[in-house]
């Protein structure tokens, strides 16, 4: 009888470190480290959103006449604003590609408004206008090296999830795990830019 609790208990062992050893809680791991990145993205995206308003209010002092340019980056905030992320926005490639597609409008309009401002000596000169452009630099920056981190994140996560045997230990023990999107660069931006003199 105690041969037998013995063999059972060693057989038991064995198992915990074989399991062990195939690295059980990688993909759990890869799956937080997949979401707290994705969160950084959004509080960065959250941060340019919020310097919106003040931007739009300080250039509309000065360029008037800009009203078209303005309410195209009022319009763009409003829509990404606006839009409600569904909870499995990470493994939804429609879903996904929308809040991608809003982010860009916004980088777009602000794009220009950032151009009409060079017309606009007096504007340029203004210090508020000056601290929130470089508010809005600093975050565009902060937004590059979010979104990269997050493609790195999803990348260790999707291969993990993909070769195996952590493809084995997710059909068994992971189930509901699913392959994450990554960002994308639009047609638009992977165009030459052509250059006239």
């Amino acid at each position: 009888m105690r041969l037998r609790h013995f063999r059972a208990l060693a057989l038991l062992v064995f198992f915990g470190l074989v399991l062990s050893g195939c690295n059980v809680n990688k993909l759990p791991t890869l799956d937080e480290q997949v979401k707290a990145a994705w969160s950084e993205v959004l509080n960065q995206y959250q941060r340019r959103s919020d310097l919106i308003p003040n931007l739009v209010e300080t250039v509309k002092g000065y360029a008037h006449q800009e009203q078209t340019v303005l309410t195209q980056v009022v319009e763009a905030r409003a829509k990404a604003t606006q839009m409600q992320l569904p909870a499995d926005v990470l493994s939804n490639p429609q879903a996904f590609h929308e809040f991608e597609q809003n982010q860009a409008q916004i980088s777009g309009a602000l794009g220009r408004l950032l151009a009409v401002a060079e017309a606009y000596p007096d504007l340029k000169s203004n210090q508020n206008f000056l601290a929130l452009q470089s508010q809005l630099e600093g975050t565009e920056n902060r937004i590059a090296v979010a979104r990269r981190d997050y493609i790195l994140a999803v990348q260790d996560y999707n291969t993990a999830l993909r070769t195996y045997p952590q493809r084995w230990i997710a059909s068994i023990l992971y189930p509901d795990l699913k392959i994450r999107e990554t960002f994308t660069i639009s047609d638009q931006a992977q165009q030459v830019p052509q250059v006239k003199f």
